[in-house]
């Protein structure tokens, strides 16, 4: 129930074939909206640069340093005008948004902001922010489920099956990954596994990774020269790749984080208009391409040379480092993508830098250097998004080698445990954690705030009037647009078994209803039953 009211339901009981089918169609829908949105990228990159992100690092080497500097500032200037006219808080949303949207907002985004988001996406992706596509292109997706259930009267759990539908195809349609779409749907956006939802995302994944094919071929995003373990005593060296990747994510999302944290006390200082702070996060990401031109854009030309090993090991640490100051500013910056991609080249140079060492200390039990690039890779994704079945599935699908599966999971979990000790289970649920939305501990934790206190009370009696001033007098009342969130811990800390509602009076607060101990733990009680079942039917 949302916090206007039950939705009419158009179809109270979706027949299952026809829902399904609205699967398919979402599938379709999203994905080629996902193609569209990466065509749309290569396309300007070649109008802007000369060259898409295959060969734009090489191809920026020797061009004109006024270009590489003032194509982010304008792109940057777009994308603040862009936000300062379309988004209340002045921030690009993409995956935490939806996220949130499946845990708080009935599976729905906020269709305007979405749409000037990804604008402002594919502006930053396509005029050098060093981030990723595959973020906004989820958003876009979202915004699209978004429409469907409202068109649809939908309620809560239809959406955000639609929700999970259309993220499935775009994560799909973007990677041409569909066994990782349809498992980034279920462990990232909705964070469950319940089995009514699993055929129609699954079945949207499939109809996202057609869409990709009959668009973009149907080959692996990147060719690999044979990896190859050594021998299974090679084996440790992946754990310690693990752990060392799973630093590298932490650092990562704490260099977002305190980019933001200093955007805004420079921005304070200085009293810059929102609009200009994309602008000046631009002019940064110019001046470090003139010498590090492998920041620039979505960078699939250097991850994919750094899983060829063409990179010497001090070499790979000097990108690594650069990349994650880039997209620290361009997140920062309040510039559009997301994290995916550039944890990917992260990944794979780190792996490329560890594997070089690894191999040289111990010759004879190594293989060669690409496997661990490739395990790298998915070690840094998979701590960042908090997806390590996802993001290995991915690297899987994206490379077509299914051989280095012991090596790449065992580097992915060991990443993932780690980081998730140190930061609040992803860089999503970490940004949410900021904005003080507390999803990781689950339905238990976020629901209070979700609920009403007003719904649930009861008309005051007149022989409590007396009880309930002097509780009031005591501190112990609630406004009339409390949540649980803020009544559960007053009864909680033993206090009485009711609590006043008030509202600002005349001559002080007046007292309006009265919130029963018990009607506050029965709707809490519900809710989360309600939650329960949607996560087990």
């Amino acid at each position: 129930m949302s916090a206007g009211g039950p939705r009419p339901a158009l179809w109270p009981a979706l027949h299952l074939g026809l829902f399904w089918l609205l699967a398919l169609v979402m599938g379709v829908v999203a994905g080629h909206a996902a193609v569209a949105f990466r065509l749309a990228i290569s396309a300007l990159q070649t109008l802007f640069y000369g060259a898409d992100d295959r060969m734009l690092a090489s191809h920026l080497a020797g061009a004109d340093p006024l270009a590489v500097i003032g194509i982010p500032v304008l792109g940057g200037l777009t994308v603040g005008l862009l936000m300062w006219r379309f988004s209340p808080d002045g921030r690009v949303h993409v995956v935490a948004q939806v996220i949130e949207a499946a845990a708080l907002r009935e599976g729905r985004v906020r269709k305007r902001v979405g749409l000037a988001s990804a604008l402002a996406s594919l502006v930053t992706l396509s005029t050098g922010g060093s981030t990723g596509r595959e973020g906004p292109a989820v958003h876009l997706a979202a915004v699209i489920s978004s429409w469907a259930a409202d068109r649809l009267r939908a309620d809560a759990v239809t959406a955000r099956d639609l929700l999970g539908c259309a993220v499935a195809a775009a994560v799909s349609a973007s990677f041409n990954a569909p066994i990782a779409g349809a498992i980034f749907a279920h462990e990232v956006v909705l964070r469950h596994f319940a089995l009514h939802a699993l055929a129609p995302i699954t079945i949207a994944a499939v109809a996202g990774a057609v869409v990709s094919r009959v668009w973009l071929g149907d080959v692996p995003e990147f060719v690999l020269h044979e990896p190859y373990l050594g021998f299974y005593a090679e084996l440790p060296a992946f754990l310690i790749l693990g752990v060392v990747a799973g630093l590298v994510a932490v650092v990562m999302v704490r260099a977002i984080f305190l980019a933001n944290d200093l955007g805004d006390v420079v921005q304070g200082w200085l009293r810059l208009p929102v609009w200009l702070r994309p602008m000046v996060a631009g002019a940064l990401l110019g001046l470090i391409a003139l010498w590090f031109p492998h920041i620039i854009g979505v960078g699939y030309e250097t991850t994919l040379r750094a899983l060829r090993g063409e990179f010497a090991p001090l070499t790979a640490v000097a990108m690594c480092a650069v990349k994650v100051a880039a997209v620290a500013v361009t997140l920062g910056g309040r510039m559009g993508g997301g994290v995916f991609s550039p944890a990917l080249m992260v990944g794979a140079l780190t792996g490329l830098a560890f594997g070089e060492i690894a191999t040289g200390l111990v010759p004879q039990l190594a293989g060669g250097t690409a496997i661990y690039a490739l395990a790298g890779m998915g070690a840094v994704a998979g701590a960042v998004l908090g997806a390590p079945i996802s993001s290995s599935l991915i690297i899987f699908e994206m490379t077509g080698d299914w051989q280095t599966a012991i090596a790449v999971m065992l580097s992915v979990s060991t990443a993932s445990a780690l980081a998730g000790r140190m930061i609040p289970g992803s860089f999503f649920l970490a940004q949410l954690e900021r904005a003080r939305m507390r999803l990781r501990a689950g339905p238990a934790d976020y629901l209070p705030r979700m609920l009403a206190v007003r719904p649930l009370a009861r008309p005051v009696d007149p022989a409590e009037r007396g009880t309930l001033s002097a509780l009031a007098a005591r501190g112990l009342q609630l406004q009339e647009g409390a949540t649980l969130e803020d009544a559960l811990p007053m009864f909680r800390a033993g206090g009485p078994d009711r609590i006043p509602l008030t509202r600002p009076g005349a001559q002080g607060p007046e007292i309006v209803a009265v919130l029963h101990e018990a009607d506050a733990l029965r709707a809490y009680a519900e809710a989360l039953a309600r939650a329960a079942r949607e996560e087990h039917l």
